[in-house]
């Protein structure tokens, strides 16, 4: 579940509301900035964490905030995967260290690929040339290359990254989830939790279609139910 809201006051009424349905609690760049490692305490009493900041700049940089988040106990942190191999390396090897030196285990890193708000226009607007399955694989391999434990992804993409990454223990963290009915919102690349559980997604983020729901934890135990029927549904 994602905390997309602006203060801490509003995240501690909202995982009231969630009543403990979700396993983990997404901390994002609005809420970080806002109010910094509160969030994450706040967070972390209730659920697992997951720093979702999309760390991006040089390898230095990226490797003392990923040795941050370690300390502060995060189970999950994005970086992008355009940052580069240098970036993404020096990220695994960063946390990797914070966590023996704290005696724990260190983050699952993720790296995110093409954001699900993008279309084919809007790469080539930023100069990339490749259509998204291009670009999404190439980011991928990079991923891989430097030991991270997944990428972030569009479920339109999931079932070619898993047939990519077969072999290896590669996590796949969808956001974009929206269930049957509910609205795409400014998600280009949506799908609901059985199309992306389906394709083989492990993590499925989801913000606005609970976050807006009357009761929250009604909307979230609906959206579980979801889940369960298509994990039963899928072939073994």
């Amino acid at each position: 579940m994602a905390l997309d809201v602006p203060d801490l006051e509003s995240a501690e009424a909202l995982i009231k509301a969630l009543a403990g349905e979700p396993g983990w609690l997404k901390v994002g760049a609005e809420l970080f900035t806002a109010c910094g490692p509160a969030a994450l305490a706040v967070a972390g009493a209730n659920a697992q964490v997951f720093l979702d900041t999309k760390l991006h700049d040089i390898p230095n940089t990226v490797s003392r905030a990923v040795a941050a988040a370690t300390r502060h106990g995060v189970g999950m942190l994005t970086l992008h995967a355009a940052g580069g191999s240098d970036m993404l390396r020096a990220a695994r090897d960063a946390a990797d260290e914070a966590a023996a030196a704290a005696g724990t285990r260190p983050p699952a890193l993720v790296a995110v690929t093409v954001l699900t708000s993008f279309t084919p226009a809007g790469l080539r607007e930023v100069g990339i040339a490749a259509d998204v399955d291009g670009q999404v694989a190439r980011l991928v391999d990079l991923a891989l290359a430097a030991s991270l434990d997944g990428v972030v992804a569009s479920p339109r993409e999931a079932a070619a990254i898993r047939r990519r990454t077969a072999g290896h223990p590669f996590r796949i963290v969808t956001p974009g989830i929206r269930p049957v009915q509910a609205s795409s919102d400014d998600q280009a690349r949506a799908a609901t939790p059985a199309a992306a559980i389906a394709a083989g997604a492990d993590v499925l983020v989801v913000g606005r279609p609970i976050l807006r729901a009357a009761a929250p934890a009604d909307a979230a135990r609906d959206l579980i139910c979801e889940i369960d029927r298509a994990l039963r549904d899928r072939p073994a």
